[in-house]
């Protein structure tokens, strides 16, 4: 399911605010993807990258961004 706005969501060690998540990876937020049942979105898109979010572990739902640029110059 593709959100426009931000919900907010947690993990075992922190909980993801849009304003902590903009801190974090220092970009707007635009869109987020969550998958049907999960908690945790899989994509997230901001002004300059789509981020994936990968679990650190299969035992705890820590995580990490992944950032991929969206336009990235190729100049």
């Amino acid at each position: 399911m593709m959100l426009c706005e931000w919900e907010t969501f947690s993990t075992d060690s922190e909980t993801y605010t849009l304003d902590t998540f903009e801190a974090v990876v220092e970009d707007e937020f635009e869109a987020m993807m969550l998958k049907k049942n999960e908690q945790i979105p899989s994509y997230i898109w901001t002004v300059n990258y789509v981020i994936i979010v990968k679990r650190s572990s299969k035992v705890t739902t820590d995580i990490y961004f992944e950032k991929i640029p969206r336009n990235p110059d190729c100049e």
